[in-house]
């Protein structure tokens, strides 16, 4: 089987690029084709999946979001996972990532890839480390052979992208060594457990040593590479470190000698960024990596933000979907804090989709007419159109119904005071919706 990025060379418009072409609503089949042939644009869709969203990510497209589910070893339910997840494609994000550790990681995986029709990714070195710490009481006695066997198993249920730390070996584990600090420490779990195994072995990560195996499984069921972030930044003090921009310039390496392979290729970005780093990280991403869609987790522009760290997030998402960034993250309120609930899911992916459309209205100004048409709605006191228009009309209608005007065409706002009301009557005659329509065609 042919990945789309290896039909997308040979000049083969695929349905799935189609499929994309008609969501996006901007460019032909063959655009996108060239922008997968590229390496600018993929389209996570594992083929074992018979029915699952078609979702381009890259270049040209509308910024996706992202949102992260999965059991711990102190909250392990199956049952809320799957809820979870439902609430995920509910809410309208475009891709899932499955991240259990506690409880049967193959059945948790499996039901969440029943419960819903998103693209579902996931990171197997988590599944690794916790089966090895059950089974020998050391997840540092991890065999590397068994790792590759669970790769392929994970791919063969039906995952369509994976985040996979390739990008961690001992050269950039000797510059996390030489500068000496970090005031956030080591803050992915797989990087982590990766950099523990390598030590504990002192040898090279064997997702590093044999790339070419990674990519060909990865091709085999055309799933997505996403090259994991495993030494991110998990403080804004540590952004941009040595050890930091030691993986990332290992993982845009690794993105072309992919792409070279014929598999699709993401690469990861940091978790913690101070707001006036965000346009500069992804300007090197994409110089660095040729222009491969860049997947950003957050990224979190402070770290005192517990509690809200969805907002503290969505200021860093929108920034970075202006300048760029293809696939975002979302962080929710219990980051750092708890495992999330449903609660939790719905308000992170909200949150990130509005940074993300906020950050498209920067990147796309062409684009901007749907923001026009909710202006137009809320001006003339339209409030079913404002409500059709609006990304969230549920909570819209929940917060007015709360609060219902004596006048239906106000809001409890300001009532008898309406300034929308009065100063259209005003000047209606200036500024009637005929005379916008009229100064758009001009």
């Amino acid at each position: 089987m042919k990945t789309q990025l290896e039909l997308a060379r040979e000049g083969i418009v695929t349905t799935y690029m189609e499929q994309v072409a008609q969501v996006e609503g901007v460019f032909s089949g063959e655009q996108i084709r060239q922008g997968v042939a590229a390496g600018h644009i993929v389209i996570p869709a594992n083929p074992v999946r018979p029915v699952q969203k078609v979702v381009g990510i890259g270049k040209g497209l509308r910024t996706k979001v992202n949102a992260s589910i999965g059991t711990s070893s102190d909250i392990s339910d199956v049952a809320l996972e799957m809820r979870k997840a439902k609430i995920a494609e509910q809410e309208q994000a475009d891709t899932l990532m499955e991240l259990s550790t506690g409880g049967d990681l193959d059945a948790i995986r499996r039901a969440v890839l029943d419960s819903c029709q998103l693209p579902v990714g996931n990171v197997p070195l988590y599944q690794a480390f916790a089966e090895a710490g059950r089974k020998y009481h050391n997840p540092n006695k991890l065999d590397p052979e068994y790792l590759f066997e669970l790769i392929e198993r994970q791919l063969a249920d039906g995952i369509s992208f994976m985040a996979i730390h390739c990008g961690i070996n001992r050269f950039s584990i000797e510059r996390l060594r030489k500068q000496g600090f970090r005031y956030g420490g080591l803050v992915s779990k797989g990087g982590t457990f990766m950099v523990s195994w390598m030590e504990y072995h002192n040898r090279e990560n064997p997702l590093y040593e044999q790339f070419d195996r990674v990519c060909a499984l990865m091709k085999k069921y055309d799933s997505v590479l996403s090259l994991g972030n495993g030494i991110r930044a998990g403080a804004i003090h540590d952004s941009h470190d040595r050890a930091q921009m030691a993986e990332m310039i290992i993982n845009c390496e690794l993105a072309e000698l992919g792409r070279e392979m014929g598999c699709q290729m993401m690469v990861e970005g940091p978790g913690h960024v101070p707001l006036d780093e965000i346009a500069g990280n992804i300007m090197l991403e994409k110089r660095m990596s040729g222009g491969a869609p860049y997947y950003v987790l957050g990224p979190l522009p402070a770290d005192s933000g517990a509690g809200y760290d969805h907002i503290t997030s969505a200021i860093g998402a929108a920034q970075s979907a202006w300048h760029g960034a293809d696939l975002i993250c979302y962080i929710t309120p219990a980051e750092h804090l708890a495992l999330p609930n449903e609660d939790d899911v719905r308000e992170g992916v909200r949150a990130t989709r509005l940074a993300a459309r906020i950050g498209d209205i920067a990147k796309y100004p062409e684009r901007r007419d749907l923001e026009k048409r909710v202006a137009l709605a809320r001006r003339d006191s339209d409030f079913a159109e404002y409500f059709r228009l609006s990304m969230f009309p549920e909570k819209m209608a929940e917060v007015r119904n709360s609060r219902k005007p004596e006048n239906e065409a106000t809001c409890t706002m300001c009532g008898d005071f309406c300034a929308m009301e009065r100063g259209f009557s005003l000047f209606k005659d200036d500024i009637a919706g005929d005379k916008c329509r009229k100064k758009d065609k001009a």
